[in-house]
């Protein structure tokens, strides 16, 4: 589980800057949209950038491929 892999601070900022980048995206409160977001903050934390400006940065550009993809 991904509780196991993180802190407590970095999974409350990991889930801030999920809710931050999709109540911003449209079809934002769709799961497979949550679910890409979610994706790309988590590679982001594990590389060690855990910051909510990196996070939010990462989930963003999963919000660009996402639309990039769509056409």
């Amino acid at each position: 589980m991904i509780e196991e892999k993180f802190d407590s601070r970095t999974l409350a900022i990991m889930n801030a800057a999920l809710d931050h980048v999709c109540a911003d995206a449209l079809r934002g409160e769709e799961h497979a949209t949550r679910k890409r977001v979610a994706r790309y903050i988590i590679k982001c934390a594990k590389s060690g950038r855990t910051t909510l400006t990196e996070l939010t940065e990462a989930g963003h550009q999963a919000l660009v491929k996402v639309a990039a993809a769509a056409g």
